[in-house]
């Protein structure tokens, strides 16, 4: 059975989104989604949720939520580990043959929240929360294994990040962020060894939507225009555990990638057009791109990823975005040109614990 986007919407990103509550941002994001593809509210049979009450600021975030996501009256559900969860659930939620047309969506203020703060309670009580470790110092750990295991040496690092804002600023999606100089990247302050301040991302404000249709949809709606077809997903969790073994490994990100590509049926990365990464630091980049065997460097998030836009918990969703409008000869000023296939990937967790990875395919593609 096939899966289809009918259409994708994102919030204009900012650094502190003050004018919007977060019902509200999250309301016009659905309500532009929907739009987009033609459809109302009340065709929708199902509504599924990427969120987190830590990073939302409120217990359990869907009671207030759903309804502006688009779920008021229909069947809704919610994930907790990143937005792109949210959209491999809204997937099987399709293949199950009981849902024909729902809305995904996901969003996250990272400047309402302390993020450090909440990572650092998701510790284990006992041995790891003592210690303090939250995201900057588990991206640090990880920095260090794969800097070990692939011998990445810093200059590599400062070329990825300068590369990045300069694909990010052509991205009128993205934040537009001022790109640093060489210099300035290699000279930034550390924030855990070997990670630098400017090695990583900015954190924004952000959310994302998307409607997904069952093939049986489609074919009953003829004016529908589906702009991709979802041909493969997977997602793996790796171990709780910081030891050096499980960083390098990289177990859950091969996994994800391995189950998604054999999905869509596609060999290795070079049967794609487009890789939109989630990259919380450079580091992440490069370790990615060699886990999955990524060859040519212009495949590689045209959107500028993480570097554009990084509303932290929707990140994920927000590459899957991105991806589409690859595919759909709709992504602008980053359009590249002939992409029939793409995929997009998402990391959430300590150390990137777990990790998603989605493929969409052009709907002119042969499969």
């Amino acid at each position: 059975m096939r899966t289809y986007v009918l259409s994708v919407a994102m919030a204009p990103p900012s650094r502190a989104l003050h004018q919007l509550r977060l019902e509200e941002l999250v309301y016009a994001t659905s309500r532009q989604a929907l739009d987009r593809a033609g459809i109302s509210q009340r065709q929708l049979d199902h509504v599924t949720l990427g969120a987190c009450d830590e990073l939302d600021g409120r217990p359990i975030s869907s009671m207030l939520m759903a309804a502006p996501a688009g779920g008021y009256g229909i069947d809704e559900i919610k994930v907790t580990d990143s937005g792109a969860s949210a959209l491999c659930l809204g997937y099987a939620r399709l293949l199950s043959g009981g849902f024909h047309i729902g809305l995904v969506a996901s969003w996250c203020k990272s400047s309402k929240t302390d993020v450090e703060a909440v990572m650092q309670l998701r510790g284990d009580p006992f041995f790891t929360r003592p210690l303090g470790i939250g995201a900057v110092m588990s991206d640090g750990l990880f920095a260090q294994a794969v800097k070990e295991e692939f011998q990445i040496d810093e200059a590599e690092i400062t070329r990825r990040v300068v590369d990045a804002y300069a694909r990010a600023g052509r991205n009128l999606r993205g934040m537009r962020h001022e790109a640093p100089a060489a210099a300035e990247v290699a000279g930034s302050p550390y924030d855990a060894l070997p990670v630098r301040a400017a090695h990583r991302a900015p954190l924004t404000d952000g959310a994302v939507s998307m409607v997904l249709a069952s093939e049986q949809f489609v074919e009953g709606n003829p004016g529908c225009c589906p702009l991709a077809r979802l041909a493969g997903v997977g997602w793996a969790s790796d171990s709780y555990r910081l030891g050096s073994a499980r960083l390098r490994a990289m177990r859950s990100a091969r996994t994800a990638w391995r189950s998604a590509l054999h999905q869509a049926g596609l060999a290795n990365a070079a049967d794609l057009d487009v890789v939109e990464l989630e990259a919380p630091t450079a580091y992440h980049e490069a370790a990615y791109v060699r886990a999955f065997g990524i060859a040519t460097e212009e495949t590689i998030s045209p959107s500028g990823g993480s570097f554009a836009q990084n509303p932290l918990f929707c990140s994920g969703l927000v590459n899957a975005a991105e991806a589409v409008l690859q595919v759909s000869g709709t992504a602008g000023d980053v359009q590249r040109g002939n992409v029939r296939r793409a995929a997009a990937h998402s990391c959430h967790g300590y150390a990137q614990q777990g990790n998603v990875v989605m493929v969409f395919e052009s709907t002119g593609a042969s499969t």
